[in-house]
């Protein structure tokens, strides 16, 4: 009823499967998750992205940012983007996109490349908009035609 290679087939996978997770090979997990309750204080380093549902008084530096709802997030913090939905007071620096949502609420110093704030949003304190590379506008062949005919 039972075939005895199947079974030692399935643990030889298992034991593959263990070894290939552990390897150093192996991509590790740059994700971070601060559970609804929990509560942090110091530094995080290499997360490429980072959910804060609870309490935390960190300094990181990091992708991707999202405060929860329940998430009340105290610190330096340096982005790529970050979406707000609970509650940050620090210094935070958006490289890309700062989303603050409807019960969002921002306090600090807040510098942000792109900015949207959905309406109950808030956002106070010092703000400021980070230089974007200057494009060159291209003239307007149409203009020096009007011109000459002036």
């Amino acid at each position: 009823m039972f075939d005895k290679n199947k079974n030692k087939d399935n643990s030889e996978k298992d034991n593959n499967f263990r070894k290939d997770a552990l390897s150093t090979n192996a991509p590790a997990s740059a994700k971070v998750s601060i559970g609804t309750g929990v509560k942090i204080k110091g530094e995080i380093t290499s997360a490429s992205d980072v959910q804060i549902d609870g309490d935390a008084d960190i300094n990181m530096e990091t992708d991707n940012l999202m405060v929860g709802q329940t998430g009340n997030l105290k610190g330096d913090i340096k982005t790529k983007n970050a979406d707000v939905w609970g509650e940050f007071d620090g210094n935070l620096e958006v490289t890309n996109t700062l989303t603050i949502q409807e019960k969002g609420v921002v306090k600090g110093s807040t510098k942000y490349s792109a900015l949207q704030i959905k309406l109950g949003g808030q956002l106070q304190g010092e703000v400021e908009t980070l230089d974007k590379p200057k494009i060159k506008a291209v003239p307007n062949p149409m203009d020096s035609i009007s011109e000459k005919k002036s």
